[in-house]
């Protein structure tokens, strides 16, 4: 059991880490999308300002093409628990170590641009199939020739630099060789295992490549069963942290499919969209994307849950479940945090969660797919490109599934917490205990992050853990505060955390701890770290 945890526990602090180069995906679909309107449809070219929407789209495609830089700089920044700029740092110069010791091997094999040509490969005996499948494994990246990898080749290089990182960031040598202690001493060992990493990806990765693509065949093959599945995979992976394991290969890797646009091959579906936002010849968006079904239960069935647990609380005590479900509806809607409203009821229903909500998430995967939405963002601050290119979206379905979508759930929720007298917000006698208040000063403080606010936060925060010397690591996601201590013992229990620390629900894991925050984590974590001195 100590074993899974532990397991467990790595891939969520991964998960947490992952988002940190995506974060720079969320620009992406503004850049692209915003600046392409302005320079395909709306400005004359030669105009100045027509010259600066085309930097601006320039600057969102530039974040697409160098994708696993970011993720070899983002990795490697978050997993490491010390010298994090040296971490990253680290992951920077072990990818472009990497690929340059994957291009001189793959030269001595006999491999380059030219013989991995279909043409040559054809001359060599190759089959067609074989000779394309072949050919796809390769491409040049800054000018190296490399392995395809896409963005995976960040992803081990960034995991690579941050465990050699923190193993050996603090290595000491005697006095004569002091220049290469520390940190330098990271970037000597990283241009060592630079070699044999290549060598080992040399004969890894085609294996690895071929199973992506079966995987690849099974998904977009499997029809709507596969759609059902992913989106409800998505949602039941959620408490334990690690539901972006499952949607980021589908949104970012070819395992989403590719396809090519203007001459350039995107891969993943979240990258196709943002391919086709910036291409004047795309007449619309893929509607098979995985991400579409997000819009119904964002924009309608949270805030039907939203209102069946208003609709349940005592009377008495529905102005309070309105302060908390009110801006967790506002918030899903408008930038599809989703968790603080969904934790509402999943630490007092886990069923309700798990054997209802999950499927009908997945549900809503289905019925977008079903009526071809096409659209670009799943909330409505990310929908705003859509406005300047409405020729390329296909969702006035949306106009009956939305209603229907929030009655559904209100209806099924309202329903099954009547039924079966579920303690959702609202509906304890001892109203106190069960649903934490704040006043408007204290609401506004917390939101705009005013200092003294915030500082006696998370200053309790630090002591709720055991204290400074119980915490070994701090990081955060785009709405979890995750922490890894020595003693699991000396954190308080989950009621003191969602009464007094005003956290909208908390994952235990062994040792690793989630404290959900929503939207404000970011500047919370960085206070944390602030008391506890580190970066």
């Amino acid at each position: 059991m100590k074993g899974k945890n532990s397991l467990r526990g790595r891939l969520q602090t991964f998960s947490g880490a992952m988002m940190v180069p995506i974060i720079l995906l969320v620009i992406v679909g503004f850049y692209v999308g915003i600046g392409s309107a302005f320079t395909n449809y709306i400005l004359p070219e030669g105009n100045i300002i027509h010259t600066v929407f085309s930097m601006v789209t320039g600057i969102g495609f530039m974040i697409m093409r160098y994708l696993p830089l970011w993720f070899a700089v983002g990795i490697a920044f978050a997993l490491s628990k010390k010298e994090k700029g040296w971490g990253a740092l680290g992951g920077l110069f072990m990818f472009f170590a990497l690929i340059t010791s994957i291009s001189k091997y793959a030269g001595a094999m006999g491999w380059n641009a030219t013989t991995t040509s279909v043409e040559n490969l054809i001359a060599l005996g190759y089959t067609p199939e074989n000779a394309m499948n072949f050919n796809s494994l390769w491409t040049t990246f800054a000018g190296i020739f490399t392995f395809d990898m896409g963005i995976f080749s960040g992803i081990i290089s960034g995991m690579v630099a941050a465990w050699a990182n923190n193993k050996w960031c603090e290595k000491e040598f005697p006095m004569m060789f002091s220049f290469f202690s520390g940190t330098k001493f990271v970037i000597i060992m990283l241009s060592l295992l630079a070699i044999p990493a290549a060598i080992a990806t040399y004969y890894i990765w085609p294996v690895i490549a071929g199973g992506l693509q079966y995987l690849t065949h099974f998904i977009t093959g499997s029809g709507l069963i596969g759609t059902f599945v992913f989106g409800t995979l998505d949602k039941l992976l959620l408490p334990f942290g690690i539901h972006h394991l499952i949607a980021f290969p589908i949104e970012y890797t070819r395992v989403g499919g590719t396809m090519m646009i203007d001459g350039v091959l995107y891969e993943g579906v979240r990258n196709i969209i943002n391919g086709q936002a910036g291409s004047a010849a795309a007449a619309g968006y893929i509607t098979r994307n995985f991400t579409t079904g997000r819009v119904l239960f964002q924009l309608a069935g949270l805030p039907g849950v939203g209102a069946a647990l208003y609709f349940t609380a005592r009377k008495e005590n529905r102005k309070k479940v309105l302060s908390i479900v009110l801006p967790a509806v506002i918030t899903i809607m408008m930038v599809g945090i989703s968790e603080p409203i969904e934790y509402t009821f999943l630490f007092v229903a886990p069923a309700l969660f798990f054997g209802v909500y999950a499927p009908l998430c997945g549900l809503a995967y289905v019925i977008a797919e079903l009526f071809q939405i096409s659209i670009n963002g799943n909330a409505l601050f990310f929908m705003i490109p859509n406005l300047l290119q409405p020729q390329k979206v296909h969702a006035l379905p949306l106009l009956f599934l939305l209603p229907a979508t929030f009655a559904l759930y209100f209806f099924i929720f309202k329903t099954l917490i009547l039924k079966f007298d579920l303690k959702t917000p609202g509906r304890a006698v001892e109203s106190e205990e069960d649903i934490k208040l704040m006043s408007k000063k204290e609401y506004n403080d917390i939101k705009n992050g005013t200092k003294d606010a915030v500082r006696s936060l998370h200053n309790e925060i630090v002591d709720a853990f055991g204290g400074a010397s119980n915490i070994v690591e701090v990081s955060n996601c785009a709405t979890r505060l995750r922490v890894t201590v020595k003693d699991a013992n000396l954190v308080v229990d989950d009621a003191y955390w969602k009464n007094s620390l005003e956290a909208l629900g908390v994952v235990r894991n062994g040792v690793y701890f989630q404290i959900i925050y929503g939207t404000r984590v970011t500047t919370l974590a960085t206070k944390v770290k602030d008391v506890l001195e580190i970066a």
